[in-house]
């Protein structure tokens, strides 16, 4: 199998606003194409107990190349001591929708 050339990768935030800014800022940067901020419910173990959230899940879809690059910019402009970036494979897709994501993310490298 060959190795993917695109990735949908998840991150969540605690805030709408926030999140949306993220979003946003991911995207004018080009290190994603578009991303979508979803309400969603999360239970996690964090500090020895379970937690019971509500938080926002950004789905943003990129190029693979992309990935390192991605995530270290996550990191930085992210509040969470440590944050989810978790990337899952594109495997196919829509031959125009994914020449688009490669035109909208080849100015970040």
């Amino acid at each position: 199998m060959t190795e993917p050339q695109h990735l949908v990768v998840t991150t969540t935030h605690e805030d709408e606003g926030a999140a949306r800014a993220l979003a946003t800022a991911l995207v004018r940067e080009r290190l994603a194409a578009c991303a979508q901020v979803h309400a969603v419910r999360s239970v996690y173990w964090w500090d020895g107990e379970v937690q019971d959230a509500a938080e926002w899940r950004i789905d943003l879809k990129t190029r693979a190349a992309l990935l390192g690059q991605l995530i270290d910019r996550i990191s930085e402009l992210h509040p969470y001591d440590t944050p989810e970036v978790i990337a899952v494979p594109i495997t196919s897709g829509s031959p125009g929708y994914l020449a688009w994501l490669d035109a909208e993310t080849a100015a970040a490298g």
